[in-house]
């Protein structure tokens, strides 16, 4: 038999012993937490339920257009996410008061927000809620 290298008498004890070091030196996955999918599925779904955010956009058309929420509006804006959710809406007009937001449900995101609805259109919706 003729060795191959200083240790090995064979290819496949080579490659054993190659496949040994690579899979000890790997690390270990990251999106291995150790949690079950129904725990990662809760803790989605209690994110989703903790409160809207607001995209980028949605807080600079607040700012530009000097919007302020109150403690009673933004729970009314959260209210109607909520029931958007629950008739299964994705894409939803909320309004408040003299306020409309364009609320995607999925995301829990509030997507822009207009303080004046005269002549306003609204596109790329599957349902409204008054709030």
């Amino acid at each position: 038999m003729q060795r191959l290298g200083d240790n090995y008498s064979s290819i496949e004890k080579m490659a054993g012993q190659l496949l040994q070091k690579k899979t000890a030196a790997e690390p270990k996955d990251s999106t291995d937490s150790g949690l079950s999918f129904q725990e990662i599925l809760s803790s989605t779904r209690e994110s989703q339920l903790n409160g809207l955010r607001f995209s980028k956009h949605a807080n600079e058309r607040l700012a530009v257009r000097n919007i302020n929420l109150s403690p009673n509006q933004m729970a009314r804006l959260e209210n109607g996410a909520t029931k958007a959710r629950e008739k299964g809406i994705r894409e939803s007009l909320v309004m408040v008061d003299d306020l409309a937001f364009i609320v995607n449900v999925k995301n829990n995101t509030v997507i822009t927000a207009v303080s004046d609805s005269a002549e306003t259109v609204f596109t790329n919706i599957d349902g409204a809620v008054i709030s």
